[in-house]
């Protein structure tokens, strides 16, 4: 049995990343599912000053231990203005701080479902394309990736419901699924 660690990379309490990424990791077979919430990890703004007060933030230090002690990772980014939320990112940056064996590898080089939605009906967002070319320089193995536009109108009654998505989304599953499999 694998280890799953499965969040949103949100710290909204209604997230839809969240939702999707817990939808993810529960179709997955023979894991144990771990869901994290950023709320529980919230660290001040990271700056070299504050780095150098009081050192590496616990909360950054706790969510890296969960990262390592896990098989693989599902995450599902969400994108405000643009980019990464400013919680992923400030957790992000102080986990990038951490002493380790390998320098800034956050993600312990571990497979990685990378989702993403939206209550957009765009059929791209940029968090997923900033994620998919950054998220590798820091470890991470990206094995399956998908992206679920107009969440309110494609996502109902805890499934996907356009059949185009739905496709697309059983054969990144099935990528993911074997790749844990052969672990």
């Amino acid at each position: 049995m694998k280890n799953i660690l499965a969040f949103g990379a949100s710290n909204s309490r209604t997230s839809i990343n969240k939702q999707l990424a817990i939808y993810t990791a529960n179709q997955l077979k023979n894991v144990e599912v771990t869901i994290a919430d950023l709320n529980h990890y919230e660290s001040p703004l990271f700056s070299v000053d504050e780095e150098k007060a009081c050192g590496v933030h616990e909360n950054a230090i706790r969510f890296y231990e969960l990262i390592k002690e896990n098989d693989a990772i599902v995450v599902s980014v969400a994108e405000y203005n643009g980019l990464h939320t400013s919680a992923f990112k400030n957790l992000w940056d102080w986990m990038s701080r951490i002493p380790m064996e390998q320098p800034m590898n956050i993600w312990n080089n571990s497979p990685l479902f990378l989702l993403s939605t939206s209550p957009s009906k765009r059929p791209v967002n940029n968090v997923m394309k900033i994620s998919k070319e950054l998220f590798p320089h820091f470890g991470a193995e990206i094995v399956s990736e998908f992206y679920l536009p107009s969440f309110h109108h494609f996502f109902k009654d805890d499934s996907i419901v356009e059949d185009t998505y739905k496709v697309k989304f059983e054969e990144q599953k099935i990528r993911f699924q074997a790749y844990l499999d052969s672990m």
